[in-house]
């Protein structure tokens, strides 16, 4: 039988091997910065504006949540960008709705869809993440939960979308037409887009995105994109990586589109294989029409490893860390 002093000892090296024990488990199980973290990419050549906006809050090792939010809302504001926020394109009926999503690092997400007069869609997707039991809200009760927080309700359409459509009434059949903002005509152009898609990674290893839209030019009023839609346009899962997406939305959509990128990369793909794996299978579904579409990927993992991949050449991304502050990058493509 153990004696009192004998116990004692037994009891202490115990506590003792434990408190090692718990030490090592706390050590690994904590995020830690890996070279060049944090970083933050984004869809398109606004991206790169967008991007220092992020960078600001992740250089003082900011969470990768606030950052996404604060760096899509410069395109939302831009009154020069016709794809994203409030001087995007309205549709057939001359509404400007507008949709978005957010995805933080424990899963939690939040998107409105279709919201009409309020300028900041990303910063209502995230209080509906926050603030309430729900994913997403649209339409007007979108924008009755956005003015009940405090957002300004005010008129999207600006005086030059509203001229320009205005001129496309006067010839069109009265149908929406995909990527009219290219107005090059040619898929895969620089102006054919309609989204900005942002991934961030912090200080901490976190990972978080956010989408943000004006939608397809002269869409049917009501119509939805994969923007706001968790899988489809973003997703996040921040033990994998994370993934969001451009162009034609229903494409996406019918393909859960971001969220196969991620399960790919889980697989083991690169963030690059991985958006063209998926845009792969979109050509092999849709032979016949790729000429006339562009849908474009772009991932991260976990090891701030990215890439991504289009249907049509012309698709950039811009990429924002210590080392590389105003980065745009030539995204390869199926039709290069």
């Amino acid at each position: 039988m153990y004696n009192r002093r004998k116990f004692i000892k037994v009891t202490a090296a115990g506590a003792s091997l434990a408190a090692f024990s718990s030490s090592l488990f706390a050590k690994a199980v904590q995020p830690v910065a890996a070279a060049g973290f944090p970083i933050v990419i984004s869809t398109w050549d606004f991206g790169i504006a967008a991007n220092k906006e992020a960078w600001k809050t992740l250089e003082k090792g900011g969470r990768a949540l606030d950052a996404v939010e604060a760096g899509v809302k410069i395109p939302e504001a831009d009154l020069k960008n016709h794809s994203v926020g409030r001087a995007g394109y309205p549709d057939r009926d001359g509404h400007v709705t507008l949709d978005a999503c957010i995805m933080d690092e424990f899963g939690n997400c939040g998107a409105v869809a279709a919201m009409e007069y309020i300028a900041h869609p990303i910063s209502v997707a995230r209080l509906v993440m926050e603030k309430t039991p729900h994913v997403m809200l649209a339409g007007e009760g979108a924008t009755q939960f956005a003015v009940e927080h405090g957002f300004k309700k005010e008129k999207l359409l600006t005086p030059e979308s509203e001229k320009a459509w205005k001129e496309w009434l006067k010839t069109a059949k009265y149908a929406p037409v995909i990527n009219f903002e290219n107005t090059q005509g040619m898929p895969g152009g620089k102006d054919n887009h309609d989204t900005i898609g942002m991934l961030a990674i912090d200080a901490k290893g976190n990972i978080s995105g956010a989408c943000t839209t004006s939608g397809m030019a002269w869409k049917l009023h009501g119509r939805v994109g994969d923007s706001p839609i968790i899988g489809a346009g973003l997703y996040v899962d921040n033990e994998v990586g994370g993934a969001t997406s451009t162009g034609v939305g229903e494409e996406v959509i019918r393909n859960v589109g971001s969220f196969l990128v991620v399960e790919l990369m889980r697989q083991g793909y690169t963030p690059e294989n991985a958006c063209k794996e998926a845009v792969n299978r979109i050509i092999k579904k849709k032979p016949d029409s790729i000429k006339d579409i562009q849908v474009g990927f772009l991932a991260i993992n976990k090891k701030g490893e990215y890439g991504a991949y289009a249907i049509q050449k012309g698709f950039s991304f811009a990429v924002c860390n210590a080392e590389k502050q105003d980065l745009l990058v030539k995204g390869k493509s199926y039709n290069s």
